[in-house]
């Protein structure tokens, strides 16, 4: 089943095509890398894809339905989450806490009832911590939940955000560079949480420069450049096509990526 789709999608800035006629399926449960050289429009498309931005031409669809140019908070009660390159914590708020943030779209009660105390309040507040304690189990965080996120290492933080956007339950997964600026034991823990993910049904949508942890782990890869597509197929078909180690892996780039078959 596809779960997401792009049909022509393309949008310009200032006269620049940033994405230009760029087409994905993306079957339930695969883990699908966007890559591509800098530039390559691999954040903009995943912006596209979460509402941020609005395409000029093109469409998208979420699970059958057309969710172009929805705002991220609808695409998020459809069920798409994502999380961003930057780290988004709140650090003064504890590692539980964070997570809850992410709990936002099954909430059902409203400021009065909170007000008030209603027992529908306690009730929703015990599920909410409940679903937030599971998702931090899965990034194996729930040992540090009441810990103040801003002590925990990067790596830590990485998966921290992961598990906030578990926690809105999503059919589908957008990670943005997960990886970036962790060190080897950092990036093999990354690796474990989006295969765990994965075996729940949960696609997962990947940008990432790490070429091992992309190979290693991805069904598709889909390669862009300068806003189109480049190529699309298995690690294999990928590493080894000579256009994409022409324009953006280069010999030395090909050889890391090959390190994940050895």
């Amino acid at each position: 089943m596809i779960v997401l789709e792009t049909d022509r999608l393309a949008i310009t800035f200032g006269g620049v095509r940033a994405i230009d006629g760029v087409n994905i399926a993306i079957e339930s449960g695969q883990v699908f890398s966007i890559i591509g050289p800098n530039g390559s429009g691999k954040t903009t498309l995943f912006n596209l894809v979460s509402g941020l931005y609005k395409p000029n031409d093109g469409s998208i669809r979420l699970a059958g339905e057309t969710v172009t140019g929805l705002a991220p908070d609808q695409l998020a009660r459809r069920g798409l989450s994502r999380t961003f390159q930057n780290l988004q914590i709140f650090s003064r708020m504890t590692v539980l806490e964070n997570v809850m943030v992410g709990r936002h779209r099954h909430e059902r009660t409203g400021v009065l009832a909170d007000l008030l105390h209603w027992p529908t309040v306690a009730r929703q507040n015990r599920a909410t911590r409940e679903a937030a304690l599971a998702a931090l189990a899965r990034v194996n965080l729930a040992d540090v939940a009441e810990r103040q996120a801003g002590s925990l290492a990067y790596g830590a933080l990485k998966r921290l955000e992961i598990a906030r956007a578990l926690a809105s339950e999503p059919k589908v997964l957008l990670l943005d560079e997960p990886a970036a600026g962790c060190n080897p034991i950092e990036t093999q823990d990354i690796d474990h949480v989006i295969r765990s993910i994965t075996q729940d049904g949960i696609t997962v949508v990947l940008v990432e420069h790490d070429m091992r942890l992309v190979m290693n782990i991805s069904d598709r890869v889909h390669v862009l450049q300068s806003g189109r597509t480049l190529t699309e197929g298995t690690p294999e078909e990928v590493r080894s096509n000579p256009a994409v180690i022409e324009a953006y892996l280069g010999v030395h780039g090909s050889q890391e990526a090959g390190r994940a078959f050895d």
